[in-house]
C-alpha cells in the first residue's frame, strides 16, 4: 500500500525533529484519517542560557547544542509515546529555513533513522509547521488567511492547501520578533527579548513616547520594522540616567506600535481574502502563528479587527507558537498522507520561502546564493 493509500485509510505515526534555532525538539504526533491529530510525546530543549550572555542567538554555540542532543531527544521521544522506531511511519525533521548548522542536526538524525529503519523521510518547511500548527488542536479546513510571525519572519499568506500558499505581504526588512529582541537588547533586559518586553509594557504608558508609523500611507500588505527599532534605539539613548519607569514606557510605545502595524496590515489582507474566496462563510479563519503571536496585545487587536470583518482568531497553544517539533511532525504526517516523501538527498536550506514563487519574482530582502531572503 503507497503512503497516500494508507493515508486515506488509517492513522499515520510521524516522529518530528526540530533544531532550526535555538530550541531542540522532538514530537510523536497521530494524524487520523479524519483530521483528529493526537500529540503522543513532545519535548523541547532550550538554549536560552547559553545565548543569554551575548543579547541574541549565536549561530555556532547553537549547533554545537544540537548535535550533542537530537539523537537522544528522538529516543526520549519515541519512549515517551510508548513506541519503537518500527512502529511509526516516516521520520520528519525541519529542513529549513533556519541556520544551517543547526538544520542540519535534525536533518541528519532523521536521514539515518529513517536510512536505518527503512521508512520514509519527511523534509519540512520550518514555516508550513507554523502554517499547519493550529491543527495540532483542532480540526481547520483550508484556506485559511495566515499571519506568521516571529523572530525570524513576518509574512501574510493565504494557505490554500499542503505546499500551497500564496504570499499577500512579507516584511521589507526586519521580522517583527528581532524588533522586539533588539529593542530588549538596547534597553538592558534579558534575552529573550519579546517576553520581556511584554513583560515591561504592562507597566509603562504607550502613549508617552512617540514613535513613527511603518509604511504609512503606503498600500499593500508588507511590513517594516528598521525604522522602528531604530527610533526606539535613538529614543532610549536621548534619555539621561533612564529608569525603570522609562523602560516600561517604551517598552509599552514599541509593543503598540509593532501590534498596530501587524493589525493594520492584517486587516488588508482580510479584504483580500474575503475577494478571493468568497465561498468561504464567515466567521472566516485568520491564523497567527509563530513566537510572536503568543503575545497577548498582538492576538486582542487581531481579534478586534478580525471580529470587524467577519474573521474568527485561530491560534495554537502558546506551547505550539514557538518553535517545536509536534508542528514538524505533523506537517511531515500531512505530507505521508499526500505521498509526499524525500530522499535522503534531501537539502538542508538557510533560505525556503513558503510561496517560492513570489519569492523569486519579488524578493521583499533581495536574493542572495542561497536563494530568495523572504
Amino acid at each position: 500500500m503507497t503512503p497516500a493509500a494508507k493515508g486515506a485509510q488509517a492513522a499515520l505515526t510521524v516522529l518530528g525533529l526540530e533544531s532550526s534555532c535555538d530550541e531542540s525538539a522532538a514530537a510523536v504526533v497521530r494524524r487520523h484519517a479524519d483530521g483528529r491529530v493526537e500529540v503522543l510525546a513532545d519535548l523541547v530543549l532550550g538554549q536560552a542560557a547559553a545565548h543569554a550572555p551575548y543579547g541574541g542567538v549565536v549561530p555556532e554555540i547553537a549547533a554545537r547544542a544540537h548535535a550533542e542532543v537530537m539523537d537522544g531527544l528522538a529516543k526520549q521521544a519515541l519512549a515517551q509515546a510508548g513506541l519503537e522506531l518500527n512502529q511509526i511511519d516516516g521520520v520528519a525533521a525541519t529542513a529549513g529555513p533556519g541556520l544551517i548548522g543547526g538544520v542540519m542536526a535534525a536533518l541528519m538524525t532523521a536521514k539515518g533513522l529513517a536510512l536505518g529503519a527503512g521508512l520514509p523521510l519527511l523534509a519540512v518547511n520550518h514555516l508550513e509547521g507554523h502554517a499547519l500548527s493550529p491543527r495540532l488542536s483542532a480540526p481547520l479546513e483550508f484556506p485559511w488567511l495566515l499571519l506568521l510571525v516571529s523572530g525570524g519572519h513576518t509574512q501574510l499568506l493565504i494557505a490554500e492547501g499542503v505546499g500551497r500558499y500564496r504570499r499577500l505581504g512579507a516584511t521589507l526588512d526586519d521580522a517583527a520578533g528581532e524588533a522586539f529582541d533588539k529593542t530588549a537588547k538596547v534597553m538592558g533586559l534579558p534575552y529573550p527579548g519579546g517576553p520581556a518586553v511584554e513583560a515591561m509594557a504592562a507597566k509603562g504608558d504607550p502613549a508617552r513616547f512617540a514613535l513613527p508609523e511603518p509604511l504609512k500611507g503606503k498600500p499593500g500588505c508588507d511590513f517594516s520594522f528598521a525604522g522602528l527599532k531604530t527610533a526606539a534605539k535613538e529614543t532610549w539613548e536621548r534619555l539621561e540616567n533612564p529608569s525603570e519607569q522609562d523602560r516600561a514606557d517604551l517598552c509599552a510605545a514599541m509593543q503598540a506600535a509593532i501590534v498596530k502595524h501587524l493589525a493594520a496590515r492584517a486587516a488588508r489582507a482580510m479584504d483580500l481574502f474575503a475577494e478571493a474566496h468568497p465561498d468561504v462563510p464567515a466567521p472566516r479563519p485568520l491564523v497567527a502563528a509563530g513566537g510572536v503571536a503568543a503575545n497577548a496585545a498582538i492576538r486582542e487587536a487581531l481579534e478586534t479587527a478580525a471580529a470587524a470583518r467577519g474573521f474568527a482568531l485561530i491560534a495554537p497553544p502558546q506551547k505550539w507558537c514557538a518553535d517545536n517539533a509536534a508542528m514538524i511532525a505533523l506537517a511531515g504526517a500531512e505530507r505521508l498522507a499526500l505521498g509526499l516523501t524525500d530522499g535522503l538527498d534531501a537539502p538542508a536550506r538557510a533560505r525556503w520561502p513558503l510561496d517560492a514563487v513570489s519569492a523569486r519574482l519579488a524578493p521583499k530582502s533581495g536574493e542572495g546564493r542561497k536563494g530568495p531572503k523572504a
